[in-house]
């Protein structure tokens, strides 16, 4: 019986005898609109006794509905619907459907497709709240806006807001598979049923639609980018076109992955060669297809020559080359193309770090218009923490998307509450110093730097067939991170932990603070027990489940953990500057200079650039080691808290999610540990130094840890 079962029948247990008790398990995410209480409830009541609302489209009426739905369950009683303005009347509306919002100087007609306002005004003496937009998709973010205000707490008497997204692209990327299987997913088999598609629709992929228009996502690729071509196929793109019409009233356009060389694999061509005039018509009439289909269907994304995937490059082709020959077919349509930059080769011997750059760099200005190449936001893979990539602020004449990984492949997986909103923030707030100071990843991406006016950022989903959605109740609050950094680049990690914790469990202040502080500190207690002072990669191997520091035996040199931390007799880390492979020289020369001395790096960062003796002293006066030791034991000791402020919130939380976090928050407390010793065991064999005054040591000999094996992992391709 797993641990997730016996959570759920304990839980159940409890709800038996805890009378007038909510069952919930996490399927309404932060919609789940419970009755309010107090002032909130008064408030609410008074500012919204009745609705006008006039619009009368699909995505209108979608609007209208949650707004009623989000009323209905917070007040206990639906807005009476008029159609003139009363005391307390939201005014849900776009300048077309109501022109008499003109008078009112909302600055309507700037807001594009889906800005909205929501203001506080005085209508003929009577106490009104607009919620107005250019577009009707403006009016369904706008009511979602609405409701997190309400579900946050805020005044409802005097609200001014404005709300314009900075990212034109706002996408997830789901890794799933045709056969049901997710790759790095840990929340059960995909929610695309292809086996019934299109036939049966099921009402979970409204319930995803709505989810997602509810933190701004308007686009979806719905397979693997270790595509396979029957993606390409009619069968499939029936099956695409079905939830594409599902989709489209809440504003989410359908993508797909694109195989390379699907023209060979599914169109009997012998070639996939870009510069073959066969290819380029077998790809045009692939697209005329899918478009017959899905009129309004975005684009491709594609992985290319990475991976053992297949490329332009085996044709001696070069990336633009293949970006351009798959744009030009889909560019009648109004179509792009997202070119993944998550390339390394098994016959390229440099540092993998710099393999992107090396091979993207040259290529700047050579994409076509309707091209965006999708950059990881670290060099390497996802790593629990990595500088920015190099790539962002590199390529001034190409549109670059942001690619965060959602789904937490090293960093816990589902069941390690890691929040990944400091993550986000602290990638798209470092200073690429590409037009000096200031030229930060986000003004990159948001093309306010270079100005371009194509711009994207993409998140590899964490979304499966579990009940909850994402693996845990903690791990949606991910999905939900990405979604407002998507819409605000510039967005603050805990201002969104607050917005989540108070929409998913309860705003009282006294469950919502120690949440908040226990997230906003969960993503760096994860690097110190795994990953401190700038290490990479030494997960297992394959599954990236748990630590394994000292892999050395597989074919390919990337592949090794040993290959990113090089520990020897003498010191630990990859040397970066201009003695190693000098990936530095890849920054803005500012940039490069603080990196190539290691007093001048930032210690989070030390040996990600640089190989730094056992001995070394740090900032606090502490050798390397007794430093990385000390890191080790706060990463473990935060777990410790965690757990302890989780246990002291019991009376806040309905038992089931209580339960499932509480077993959760066990099993991290106890990798924890394992991901300490078992390093601790591997470094200190390497290094001979006595452990730090007060630090235990490992629960095992080392040889233990080595021959812990997990043949079964999920989420392994």
């Amino acid at each position: 019986m797993s641990a997730r079962l016996i959570c759920w029948i304990m839980a159940m247990f409890v709800m038996v005898l805890t009378p007038g008790a909510k069952a919930e398990d996490g399927y309404d995410l932060w919609l789940r609109y419970p009755k309010a209480q107090g002032v909130a409830l008064s408030g609410l009541s008074r500012h919204s006794e009745s609705l006008l609302a006039p619009g009368q489209s699909s995505t209108a009426i979608l609007a209208r509905d949650e707004l009623v739905r989000g009323i209905q369950g917070l007040t206990g009683r639906p807005p009476q619907s008029v159609t003139a303005i009363q005391g307390g009347t939201i005014w849900l509306a776009t300048a077309t459907d109501s022109p008499e919002l003109a008078k009112l100087s909302l600055g309507l007609g700037k807001l594009g497709r889906e800005g909205y306002v929501i203001r506080s005004v005085s209508v003929g003496g009577k106490a009104v709240t607009v919620i107005a937009a250019d577009a009707d998709q403006g009016l369904l973010y706008g009511v979602f806006g609405y409701l997190r205000l309400v579900q946050t707490a805020q005044p409802l008497d005097k609200i001014a807001v404005r709300s314009v997204p900075r990212m034109g692209l706002r996408l997830l990327n789901h890794w799933d598979n045709l056969n049901g299987t997710v790759e790095r997913g840990y929340a059960g088999q995909s929610i695309w049923d292809w086996w019934r598609l299109p036939d049966w629709k099921g009402p979970r992929y409204a319930d995803y639609a709505r989810a997602n228009a509810s933190i701004g996502i308007n686009g979806t690729v719905l397979n693997n980018v270790n595509a396979s071509s029957d993606s390409l196929t009619a069968p499939y793109i029936a099956k695409s076109a079905a939830l594409a019409d599902v989709f489209r009233p809440y504003g989410i356009k359908v993508y797909l992955s694109a195989r390379w060389t699907a023209p060979m694999e599914i169109g009997g061509l012998k070639t996939a060669d870009p510069l073959d005039p066969q290819v380029a018509a077998w790809w045009k009439a692939k697209a005329d297809e899918i478009y017959r289909a899905i009129p309004d269907f975005g684009g491709f994304l594609v992985k290319a020559n990475s991976e053992g995937q297949p490329g332009p490059q085996d044709y001696k082709r070069t990336h633009a080359d293949g970006a351009n020959m798959l744009a030009a077919a889909v560019k009648p349509h109004g179509g792009i193309v997202m070119w993944r930059a998550f390339v390394y080769a098994h016959d390229n011997p440099d540092d993998r770090a710099k393999q992107a750059y090396a091979d993207f760099k040259p290529l700047d200005g050579k994409f076509a218009d309707n091209v965006l190449v999708q950059v990881k936001n670290g060099a390497i893979d996802f790593q629990p923490r990595e500088p920015f990539h190099p790539l962002f602020g590199a390529m001034p004449k190409t549109p670059l998307m942001m690619e965060f990984q959602i789904t937490k492949e090293y960093l816990g997986q589902s069941t390690h509450l890691t929040y990944l909103g400091p993550l986000f923030e602290e990638a798209l707030k470092s200073d690429t110093f590409a037009r000096g100071k200031g030229s930060t990843v986000a003004k990159v991406i948001d093309g306010s730097l270079d100005g371009h006016k194509l711009t994207g950022i993409a998140g590899v989903a964490n979304i499966g067939a579990d009940r909850d959605w994402s693996g845990s109740i903690f791990n949606q609050a991910d999905w939900y991170a990405f979604g407002r950094f998507a819409w605000d680049p510039d967005a603050s990690a805990e201002t969104v932990a607050r917005e989540w914790t108070a929409q998913t469990f309860t705003a009282d202040p006294q469950f919502v603070e120690p949440v908040v502080k226990m997230m906003m500190g969960s993503r760096e207690a994860a690097v110190n027990y795994m990953t401190p002072l700038g290490l990479s990669h030494i997960m297992g191997t394959g599954h990236h489940h748990g630590p394994a520091p000292w892999v050395s035996e597989l074919a390919r040199p990337e592949w090794n953990p040993v290959y990113y931390h090089r520990a020897d007799a003498e010191g630990i880390g990859f040397d970066r500057t201009k003695t190693g492979s000098n990936a530095i020289a890849q920054y803005a020369p500012a940039l490069a200079r603080r990196l190539a001395d290691p007093k001048t790096t930032p210690e989070r960062d030390l040996l990600w650039f640089h190989h730094v003796g056992w001995d070394y002293r740090l900032a606090s006066g502490e050798t390397l080691w007794n430093s990385l030791v000390q890191h080790y034991d706060a990463g473990v000791a935060y777990v410790g808290g965690m757990q302890a402020t989780w246990s002291s919130l019991r009376p806040y939380v309905d038992p089931v999610r209580f339960a499932e976090t509480e077993a959760f928050l066990k099993i991290q407390a106890r990798e924890a540990r394992w991901w300490r010793d078992a390093c601790i065991a591997y470094f200190q064999a390497i290094s001979k130094r006595p452990l730090p005054a007060g630090a235990a040591a490992p629960e095992h000999p080392l040889l233990w840890y080595k021959a812990q094996s997990f043949p079964h992992a999920p989420g392994n391709p």
